[in-house]
């Protein structure tokens, strides 16, 4: 936790501060809430985000009637001293309405552009275009498909044997992007493979 917490401004907005709710594996930002030195105390002292309720003039823990908790891993204090960013594992949807975000999105794993490209793949495997490169490797079935990670892993170690730097890189990049490929053609995304990866780490 954080150390400064006993500096939290609660003067700027009349006694209420931010809270920036976000899930501490996917790092997706599931809601915002409202915390007075209270439900920050009762936060901590439970291991469940409890609000302020604006609304209700009284303290709420979250998932007190849904069972949906927002259990806490971590707190930060912004530079200001007004604002929380709260880590923690949710139980269930953040929303009332039933969605994983308050804003009605997936609290997916994101992993910057390569979500972007692994979406790409998708849509090539699903949507087929004749003039893809990517769909034209599923057409030719799993094999194909398996064979080129080999070729391309192939080339990696040739590569890293070497000092070419710009070589070893491109065709890392190549083994990434057809292993991608292989992944849904298999059914699977890397989400499937970072699970197993964090089951090994705990």
């Amino acid at each position: 936790m954080d150390n400064r917490l006993s500096t939290i401004d609660y003067n700027k907005t009349n006694g209420l501060v931010p809270a920036i709710i976000q899930d501490a594996k996917t790092k997706n930002v599931l809601m915002l809430g409202y915390m007075n030195e209270e439900a920050l105390a009762r936060t901590q002292e439970t291991g469940k985000v409890t609000f302020y309720s604006r609304s209700k003039q009284r303290l709420w823990t979250k998932g007190e009637t849904s069972g949906n908790f927002l259990e806490l891993r971590d707190i930060k204090l912004d530079c200001d001293n007004d604002t929380l960013l709260i880590s923690v594992n949710p139980v269930g949807p953040a929303c009332h309405k039933g969605t994983d975000t308050c804003w009605g999105e997936e609290n997916k794993p994101n992993f910057g552009f390569i979500s972007q490209l692994e979406a790409v793949i998708k849509d090539r495997h699903d949507n087929p275009d004749e003039k893809s490169y990517t769909s034209s490797l599923f057409k030719k079935g799993i094999n194909k498909v398996a064979q080129k990670v080999g070729e391309e892993a192939v080339e990696v170690v040739i590569e890293a044997k070497d000092n070419d730097e710009g070589l070893f890189l491109n065709e890392s990049a190549d083994l990434l992007y057809h292993y991608m490929i292989l992944l849904r053609a298999k059914g699977y995304d890397l989400h499937d493979v970072v699970k197993i990866l964090e089951a090994r780490h705990k």
